[in-house]
C-alpha cells in the first residue's frame, strides 16, 4: 500500500513540472518565401516575447502553423504591445488562406508602427487576395516607400496602376458617352494625379471639357499633351479647332501647320485651307464681305468680287497699258477696279469713268464672263474650250444683239444659267449671290500657277 501511494505521488510531481519547449525546427527550404519576417524593434529585442516572435516564425516557415500560431499568442500574452507577433498571426491566416482574417492583425501591428514593413507587404497580400486592388494599392506604394529596393513589389505597383487607370478610363468614357460631363472630368483628375505623366489622359480630358464648352481649360490641358508627347497631332488639331472658333486664326494656323508637319492628313489639309480662305477675306472690307448677300450688286463689287478670286487668273494673262480711271480715287474697291480695267477685264466708260455705283445686268455680267472665258482659254492651251463655238438660241436675246456672243459662252461654259422658257432676262439686276456663283464656276475651271504662267491643279 505504501509502495502504490509513493508511484501515485512520484506521477503527480511529474504531471506538475514545466514541460520542455517543443525544439524549433531548423528551416533550410523556407515554406513561404514571400513572407515578410517582422522586424522586432531594439528595445523588445532582448524580451521572451522576442524569443516566441523568432520561434513562431520558424515554425511558420516550416509550415507548421499550429505551433507557429501558439508561440506568436504567447508573445502577445507576454507582451500584450509585442506588435510583430500581430503580423506573423496575419501570415498564419495567410497561410491557411483567411486573408479576411489575416486584416485585423496586421491593421493591429500598423497602430503601433505605421511604417512597417512586414504588416504593410501583408496587408497588401491580404487585400489583392481579396480581390480589394484598388484598396492594396496605396498600402503597397506605402511599402515601396519604406523599401524602394523591393523590385518585384514595384513591378506589382505599375501593374495595378495600370489595371485601375485602366478601370478609371473606362468608367471615364461611359461617363462622357452619356453626358456626365463633370463625372467624366472628375475621374480623368483623378487618373491624372496617379499617373500625371500620361499624354493621353490629358488629351481625353480636353476633349470632355470641350464637350462641356469649358475651351479654356481644354486649351490648357491640349498644350499640356504635347509638352509630354511632341508628336502628338491629334492635340495640335483639336487647339487648331478651338483657336479657329476663337477667331485667333494665326495660332489656328500655326497648330494645323505643326500637326501637317508631324503627319500629313487630308482632312487638316481641307481645314488650313479654308482658315486661310476666311482669314482672307475677315481682312477685306466689310463692303466685299457684304457682296454675297446684295440683292443687286454694282460694278464696283463685281471688280472686287474678280479682283479677288481671281487674282492668279489675272496676273497670270496679259496686261493692257496704263488706263485711265477718273472717278475711283475713294471707292473702297479701287485697288481692284484698277486691276479688272489694266487687264480688259472690265472697261471705263469712254469718259474715263468706271462709274463703281453703276447697278449690274445680266447682260453687263455675261460680257464680263466672256472676257473672263478668254483668259481661262489663254492658260489653258490643250483643253478643248466648247464655249467659243456655241450658238445658243434665247427667247429674249436675239443673235444679232451685240452683247449675244458673250451671252451664248457665258451660258454654254456653264457659268450662267438661263431663266424660264430659255430667256436670258439680259436687263435684269444681278445679286451677290448669282456673281458670286458665277466667279467660282469660272474659278473651279482653271487653277493658275503664275509663276510659270501654265495652268495647273
Amino acid at each position: 500500500m505504501r509502495k502504490l501511494a509513493l508511484l501515485l505521488l512520484l506521477v503527480t510531481i511529474a504531471g506538475c513540472a514545466p514541460k520542455k519547449p517543443i525544439p524549433a525546427p531548423v528551416v533550410s527550404a523556407p515554406k513561404f518565401p514571400e513572407f515578410i519576417p517582422p522586424t522586432v524593434p531594439a528595445s523588445l529585442a532582448l524580451t521572451p516575447a522576442a524569443a516566441n516572435q523568432d520561434r513562431g516564425w520558424k515554425f511558420l516557415q516550416s509550415g507548421d502553423l499550429k505551433n507557429a500560431a501558439r508561440e506568436f499568442e504567447s508573445a502577445l500574452r507576454t507582451t500584450p504591445s509585442f506588435y510583430p507577433a500581430e503580423s506573423g498571426l496575419g501570415y498564419v491566416e495567410l497561410a491557411r488562406k483567411e486573408p479576411k482574417d489575416a486584416l485585423p492583425h496586421f491593421d493591429r501591428a500598423l497602430e503601433r508602427e505605421t511604417a512597417d514593413l512586414s504588416a504593410l507587404m501583408g496587408k497588401g497580400q491580404a487585400l489583392l487576395a481579396l480581390n480589394r486592388e484598388s484598396d492594396a494599392l496605396p498600402v503597397l506604394e506605402a511599402a515601396l516607400a519604406v523599401d524602394p529596393s523591393l523590385s518585384e513589389v514595384a513591378r506589382h505597383v505599375e501593374v495595378l496602376k495600370f489595371r485601375g487607370q485602366q478601370d478609371d478610363l473606362n468608367r471615364a468614357r461611359q461617363a462622357a458617352r452619356a453626358g456626365r460631363a463633370d463625372d467624366a472630368i472628375a475621374i480623368y483628375r483623378r487618373a491624372i494625379q496617379s499617373s500625371p505623366e500620361s499624354a493621353f489622359l490629358y488629351r481625353e480630358l480636353a476633349a470632355v471639357e470641350r464637350q462641356k464648352s469649358d475651351d479654356e481649360q481644354a486649351l490648357e490641358h491640349l498644350r499640356k499633351a504635347i509638352s509630354l508627347e511632341p508628336g502628338d497631332a491629334r492635340s495640335l488639331v483639336q487647339i487648331g479647332d478651338i483657336l479657329d472658333a476663337r477667331g485667333d486664326f494665326e495660332g489656328s494656323a500655326k497648330a494645323y501647320v505643326d500637326a501637317l508637319v508631324i503627319e500629313p492628313n487630308a482632312d487638316v489639309d481641307a481645314k488650313l485651307a479654308s482658315l486661310r480662305a476666311r482669314a482672307d477675306l475677315a481682312r477685306l472690307p466689310d463692303e466685299y464681305r457684304a457682296i454675297d448677300s446684295a440683292p443687286q450688286i454694282t460694278r464696283g463689287d463685281l471688280a472686287a468680287l474678280v479682283g479677288v478670286r481671281l487674282a492668279g487668273l489675272l496676273q497670270s494673262t496679259r496686261r493692257r497699258d496704263a488706263v485711265v480711271v477718273t472717278d475711283i480715287r475713294t471707292h473702297w474697291a479701287s485697288t481692284w477696279i484698277v486691276v479688272v480695267a489694266q487687264t480688259g477685264v472690265m472697261e471705263p466708260y469712254a469718259n474715263h469713268a468706271f462709274q463703281p455705283r453703276t447697278i449690274v445686268r445680266r447682260i453687263d455680267l455675261a460680257q464680263v464672263v466672256a472676257r473672263l472665258l478668254t483668259k481661262v482659254a489663254e492658260v489653258t492651251p490643250g483643253q478643248p474650250h466648247p464655249w467659243q463655238s456655241a450658238r445658243l438660241k434665247f427667247t429674249d436675246l436675239a443673235a444679232g444683239h451685240l452683247a449675244y456672243p458673250a451671252a451664248s459662252a457665258a451660258v454654254a461654259s456653264g457659268v450662267m444659267t438661263v431663266g424660264p422658257n430659255n430667256s436670258f432676262q439680259p436687263s435684269q439686276a444681278v445679286s451677290g449671290e448669282e456673281a458670286s456663283e458665277a466667279i467660282h464656276r469660272l474659278d473651279s475651271m482653271v487653277r493658275v500657277d503664275p509663276t510659270r504662267g501654265k495652268s495647273g491643279r
